[in-house]
């Protein structure tokens, strides 16, 4: 049996990383859509942009519309983020009985956690470790045993 410490640890940082981002972009998008559903605070918004008086009437309402889009963008990350966190749990729970099905998993939750972020880099190195450990090889018989072990073919 291999011991996969390294890779259970990796993937468990990761796990933390991946569910406390995810927990922060929920708050993020509660807020924002409650900002977003509330006229007072939207028009408020819009006025305080146009007194500024850098920007136009058209440009103010071109930003409000991507104040919208950006709400669902923000969830769309929440869905992502949980999709990888649900992989990276499945690699754990694989990881005992089949460790290249869980360096797939770990991949594949790095590219959900992100291409190039923290916890994606702790999962493709656990994904690596995976699939790069082999087991032991076991020891061959010693010098000594192998001439006892041999059949004297002269006679």
């Amino acid at each position: 049996m291999i011991n996969r410490t390294a890779e259970k640890v990796l993937a468990i940082i990761a796990a933390v990383f991946t569910f406390i981002g995810m927990a922060m972009l929920t708050v993020f998008g509660i807020f924002v859509n409650m900002a977003n559903n509330d006229s007072t605070v939207m028009e408020q918004f819009r006025e305080v942009m146009l007194s500024d008086g850098e920007l136009t009437l058209s440009e103010v309402d071109m930003f409000m519309e991507f104040f919208d889009v950006f709400a669902v963008f923000i969830w769309v990350g929440v869905a992502v983020a949980f999709i990888g966190f649900v992989l990276n749990i499945i690699g754990l729970v694989k990881l005992r009985s089949n460790a290249k099905a869980a360096g797939t998993l770990f991949i594949i939750a790095g590219l959900f956690n992100g291409i190039l972020s923290l916890t994606s880099i702790l999962l493709y190195i656990a994904g690596i470790l995976c699939f790069t450990k082999k087991p032991p090889v076991a020891p061959g018989p010693t010098q000594g045993e192998y001439v006892e072990n041999q059949s004297n073919w002269m006679n």
